[in-house]
């Protein structure tokens, strides 16, 4: 699986990073949450950035429909909740666990003086850059491409993001639904039920013995190169 200068860059950054807010908060209180409990919710006035020191979090926004939408999903060594350093007023997004979670809570103040001390006020400034490079490609994607393609890039981004190497390919250690598939992909449950079965039919993913899903990077990156 390899990686471009960006991502590698990503990668450095986050380790700068939680090295730097595992010392900031060594003596606070871990925020322990169980499993698909809310983090907090739309509206949300406190602001304040959550470092996951373990498990894994996803990020969902409702549209005026009431339908979900997945925004993103992040892991351990990750941060969220930033979008309070906007000062807009309330959280604009609702934060999920997607399994048990130890989670840091940092006031935004706090947060900014850290990354400043630590020199890694201009390195948090480029991740925020892919995040959103990333979200707008999201919107490209569903704009544009259909929903099997899109699917087939969520797993992708998935699988470089959450994947460790499998004598088969990328198996993704991280359990999901194909309901939360479907809100990532914006289209039904019982599509992305579809499109599963294909690929699995095609062997461009399998599954684990303990339900993970194993990833056929280059299998499934010419497949959908060839259905654009």
């Amino acid at each position: 699986m390899s990686m471009t200068p960006q991502a590698l860059d990503s990668d450095r950054f986050k380790a700068d990073m939680r090295d730097s807010l595992l010392k900031a908060t060594k003596n606070s209180r871990v925020v322990k949450v169980g499993k698909n409990e809310k983090v907090y919710l739309v509206g949300d006035p406190r602001e304040t950035i959550y470092f996951i020191e373990s498990g894994q979090i996803k990020l969902v926004m409702l549209s005026a429909e009431g339908r979900e939408c997945m925004l993103a999903v992040h892991g351990s060594g990750d941060v969220f909740g930033e979008l309070c350093l906007s000062g807009l007023g309330g959280r604009l997004e609702t934060a999920t666990t997607m399994e048990d979670c130890s989670l840091k809570e940092i006031p935004s103040d706090k947060f900014l003086s850290r990354l400043s001390r630590d020199s890694l006020l201009q390195g948090f400034v480029k991740y925020l850059t892919v995040r959103i490079a990333d979200q707008q490609q999201v919107i490209a994607n569903l704009v544009t491409v259909d929903s099997e393609h899109r699917l087939g890039e969520t797993l992708l981004q998935l699988a470089r993001k959450f994947g460790k190497k499998d004598p088969r390919s990328i198996r993704i250690d991280l359990r999901i639904s194909h309901e939360e598939l479907a809100t990532m992909v914006g289209t039904t449950r019982p599509r992305i039920s579809v499109f599963m079965q294909r690929f699995r039919n095609l062997g461009l993913i399998d599954s684990s013995t303990e339900h993970h899903f194993i990833i056929k990077e280059r299998k499934l990156t010419a497949y959908l190169t060839s259905i654009a």
